[in-house]
C-alpha cells in the first residue's frame, strides 16, 4: 500500500528547499539530556565513560558517548554494543543503557565491553530516522559519510576494531516505519513508495557476509523467554526479505551501509523490536533487547572459538 507524502512534487527528488520544510515541521519531543545522557553520568560511578564527538544542530550541541568495562584488559574481545543509530526506535537507547546497568559488571569478567547507546540524539529528541539534513545514518556508515553520527562513531570505533568478536546493533520496526518513514523516503528520492508488512514480533537480522546461524539462534531463543518472536509473514519474508530462519533474516550490512557492518567483527546481529504490538510495552521492548545481548554474550562464552 501506498501513501503519498506531504512535502514535495510526486516523482521529483526533493531539493534545498523541501529538505528545509521538512526540518521546520520537525518539533522536540523528548530530551536527550534527561532521559539518556543522565542515565550515562549515574554510570560513571562503575564504568569509564568517553566523550568521542558532538553534533552541532540548530544552534545546540549533542555530545556523543561510549561506556567501556571499567578494567579494559586487551586479553579479552570486545563486545560491541550500540542503539539509537535511528534516534526513534527507543527500546534500543533504552536497552543498551538498562544492560550495562544491570549485567555490565559480570559481563566484563569475559569481554572488553564497548556500548553506544544513542548515536542519533537529535533523532531521539524529535523521534525521527533522519539527522536534520534528511540522511538516514543507518544507512551512511561508509568512508565519506554524509552523517556526522556515523562518521564520528566509525572514527571512534576503528581504534577497536581488530579486537572486536561481536557486534549487536539495537533497533525497533514500528508502525510509523509505514506511516511516515517510508513514504517520507520516497518522496524524497522521488520513487513510487512499496509499504512492506510489519512483522509483530521480536526479530533478527544478520550479515549475508557473516550470518552466523547458531549465534542469531541462541538470540532468538533468549529472547524468546521475554517476548514474542514475529512469524514469517504468508511468503515465508519478514519486511520483504525471506527468512533464513524463525525470526531471522539477513542483510548484506556492509554493501548497504548499516551500523552492523562497521567494524570486522565476525558476529554480527540487528535486533528488531516491535513497540506497537497488541502485547507490547516500553519496558517488554527493552527486556528483549537487553536479552538479544546476554544471549549473544552467553553464545560466545559457551562456544568454543
Amino acid at each position: 500500500m501506498s501513501h503519498p507524502y506531504s512535502i514535495g512534487t510526486v516523482g521529483t527528488p526533493w531539493a534545498t528547499q523541501e529538505k528545509q520544510h521538512w526540518l521546520q515541521a520537525q518539533s522536540i519531543k523528548r530530551s536527550y539530556q534527561d532521559n539518556v545522557v543522565s542515565k550515562i553520568a549515574e554510570l560513571k560511578k562503575a564504568f569509564t565513560v568517553e566523550q568521542y564527538g558532538s553534533l552541532n544542530y540548530n544552534e545546540r550541541t549533542f555530545d556523543l558517548f561510549a561506556i567501556k568495562s571499567p578494567n579494559w584488559d586487551i586479553t579479552k574481545p570486545v563486545a560491541l554494543v550500540t542503539g539509537g543509530v535511528h534516534g526513534y526506535e527507543t527500546s534500543g537507547v533504552h536497552g543498551a543503557l538498562e544492560f550495562v546497568e544491570k549485567f555490565g559488571q559480570h559481563y566484563s569478567q569475559s569481554f572488553n565491553l564497548l556500548v553506544l547507546p544513542c548515536l542519533s540524539p537529535w533523532g531521539y529528541e524529535t523521534i525521527n530516522r533522519w539527522n536534520p539534513h534528511t540522511v538516514d545514518p543507518n544507512r551512511s556508515f561508509y568512508q565519506e559519510s554524509p552523517a556526522q553520527e556515523s562518521q564520528m562513531a566509525a572514527n571512534y570505533l576503528a581504534q577497536y576494531d581488530e579486537n572486536i568478536l561481536c557486534h549487536i546493533d539495537l533497533h525497533e520496526t514500528t508502525d510509523t516505519d509505514n506511516s511516515e518513514f517510508r513514504p517520507a523516503l520516497a518522496a524524497r528520492d522521488g520513487v513510487v513508495n512499496h509499504n512492506w508488512n510489519i512483522p509483530d514480533g521480536f526479530y533478527l537480522v544478520g550479515h549475508t557476509q557473516k550470518p552466523q546461524a547458531d549465534f542469531q539462534k541462541a538470540i532468538i531463543e533468549e529472547v524468546a523467554k521475554v517476548t514474542h518472536i514475529a512469524p514469517a509473514d504468508e511468503q515465508g519474508k519478514l519486511i520483504g526479505v525471506p527468512i533464513e530462519q524463525f525470526g531471522v533474516i539477513n542483510y548484506d550490512g556492509t554493501k548497504l551501509g548499516l551500523c552492523m557492518g562497521v567494524t570486522n567483527a565476525p558476529f554480527v546481529s540487528t535486533t528488531e523490536a516491535y513497540p506497537d504490538s497488541a502485547v507490547a510495552t516500553p519496558q517488554l521492548c527493552i527486556d528483549g533487547q537487553v536479552a538479544a545481548i546476554k544471549g549473544a554474550l552467553n553464545y560466545l562464552i559457551k562456544t568454543p572459538l
